[in-house]
């Protein structure tokens, strides 16, 4: 299957804020993971899949309070279990560079077990090849 990539918008406010008056981390890393299971769940189901890493999350920038931030999210590369999603978060519209790393997900069965999902991914783009290539590497 080849990769596609999933878009998801967020305003942050004041409740996301952190003590210097901007978004605090930790909702920025709650955002990036659900962006990345929302591309994983979307190949599986969502019941099926965990979140098992997050790799190198590395904020370049502080995000004010008003900013509207786009998370584009996409699977990468698929094991016999596992998938790995790649997730970039921009200012929207100007899409200046905010944060992106790689995440693992875990296809599990009924009992949380982890559990073939039978899905291949073809990097066709030479963007995507070299994501695949980097989610190879971690």
């Amino acid at each position: 299957m080849e990769v596609k990539a999933v878009s998801m918008c967020r305003l942050v406010k004041g409740g996301d804020l952190n003590h210097h008056g901007t978004l605090f981390a930790g909702r920025g890393a709650e955002w990036f993971v659900e962006a990345g299971f929302i591309a994983a769940a979307s190949l599986t189901a969502p019941e099926k899949t965990v979140c098992v890493k997050i790799h190198g999350m590395v904020f370049t920038r502080p995000v004010k309070k008003g900013s509207l931030i786009r998370c584009e999210s996409k699977v990468v590369l698929a094991g016999r279990t596992s998938l790995v999603a790649y997730v970039k978060i921009m200012i929207h519209p100007t899409d200046e560079f905010v944060v992106d790393g790689f995440l693992t997900f875990i296809n599990v069965d009924s009992h949380g077990k982890p559990a073939p999902h039978g899905l291949s991914i073809e990097a066709v783009s030479p963007e995507d090849v070299e994501l695949q290539a980097k989610a190879k590497a971690l």
